[in-house]
């Protein structure tokens, strides 16, 4: 009687973890316990930093908004103000992408909400 071998499975497994070590470098990307450690600690730097994203991309807004706001004479709390008061809804990314890309619509933002 022959001894059950874990074959099929384990190697599936063990491809699983060196195709997402692709790419890396040294012992990492060709065996199995160094790969493995790599990639745990790429998926745990994956995931912290998309929640970092988020919030890198918001401060790049808030920055931008603010320095074009400057430029046409009002400060980045009372654009923000102005433009709740106003009921102007229009969210960070898009006020950002105004100040970068069309100044002109983003005055014309500036004045409705600044004169309400």
């Amino acid at each position: 009687m022959a001894r059950a071998k874990r074959g099929f499975k384990a190697r599936r497994r063990r491809k699983k973890i060196l195709n997402m070590a692709e790419g890396f470098t040294h012992r990492r990307k060709n065996t199995i316990r160094r790969g493995a450690e790599a990639v745990d600690r790429a998926k745990r730097y994956a995931f912290r930093d998309r929640r970092a994203r988020k919030r890198d991309f918001r401060q790049l807004w808030i920055t931008r908004i603010g320095a074009a706001a400057l430029e046409s004479g009002v400060n980045y709390s009372g654009l923000i103000a102005g433009l709740k008061t106003s009921n102007i809804r229009l969210d960070r990314k898009i006020l950002a992408d105004l100040a970068v890309f069309d100044p002109a619509a983003f005055s014309a933002v500036v004045k409705q909400a600044v004169s309400a």
